[in-house]
């Protein structure tokens, strides 16, 4: 597990890219045959990737954690932007197709990914939280999520918004999770911009196609900067920072929250002509 230490909106000021990118940005996560785990400091938030091939992989606990097995002080969110495959909690199984979410609830104890076929492996991205309480893990089909059709073909915006994780739909203590998916000839996600005072935000792009890329803005609304994201690039949004991206092509990309509350609309909206 690789442990990032974010910083202040005011040391950002004065970082370069590189130094941004090591920050805030991970481009190392998804990669065949392991499991990759980010922990920031940030909400003690953790993301990562599990991709299992030929061998079902199991979900490790590290010293990181300091815990006897990874649930047991956290919930877990998984999404399946892969092919088919099951995910088995302390000995139950559940199949998750591509765009599905899986909630696994605080004290399971043994986590298992596995593919249905190694040609086409199932790529279950990780988000997980500190947990206060326990709520049953939940499989949420794409047809049982809640899908909120926005933007317009004049902004450049259409999109819709597929949340799984969230109050009415799934339990959970603090995880809010779903993706955001752009309709063809539509470029902009989440603008105008917010921040989320209450809460820190993770993205990870993917549907991205190798000679297209998202330019992702973060920072305060005043002074903004921009890093290029490509398939499966997950970035760390803080709660002074923006977190809105517009790319090359149609594309898509998972939120995931944490924090106060789980109020989706919870958020302190930037007018367009504020940014800088």
């Amino acid at each position: 597990m690789e442990v990032r230490y974010t910083t202040g909106k005011n040391e950002y000021k004065r970082m370069t890219t590189q130094e941004l990118r090591d920050a805030f940005m991970n481009t190392k996560l998804c990669e065949k045959g392991k499991v990759n785990l980010m922990y920031c400091e940030v909400e003690r938030g953790i993301a990562g990737f599990a991709v299992p091939t030929t061998k079902a992989l199991s979900m490790p606990a590290g010293k990181e954690i300091a815990s006897e097995y990874f649930c047991e002080r956290r919930e877990l969110g998984v999404l399946n932007v892969g092919g088919e495959g099951t995910v088995t909690c302390d000995g139950k199984k559940y199949v998750l197709k591509p765009r599905e979410v899986l909630y696994v609830g605080r004290g399971t104890k043994k986590i298992v990914f596995a593919s249905k076929s190694a040609k086409t492996p199932a790529m279950f991205y990780l988000v997980s939280y500190p947990a206060h309480k326990e709520f049953p893990t939940k499989l949420i089909r794409f047809e049982d999520a809640n899908h909120r059709h926005c933007g317009t073909k004049e902004d450049c915006n259409l999109r819709t918004i597929h949340q799984f994780i969230l109050p009415g739909r799934c339990d959970s203590c603090q995880l809010v999770m779903g993706y955001t998916e752009l309709e063809p000839g539509s470029n902009w996600n989440t603008m105008p911009a917010h921040t989320h005072e209450r809460r820190t935000e993770i993205y990870m792009y993917f549907g991205i196609e190798p000679d297209q890329c998202v330019f992702h803005f973060m920072g305060p609304g005043e002074e903004t900067r921009h890093l290029a994201m490509h398939d499966h690039d997950v970035v760390i949004s803080p709660m002074w920072s923006i977190h809105s991206g517009v790319g090359t092509k149609a594309y898509a990309f998972c939120w995931a929250m944490g924090g106060e509350n789980q109020v989706f609309d919870d958020m302190d909206g930037i007018p367009v002509d504020a940014l800088r």
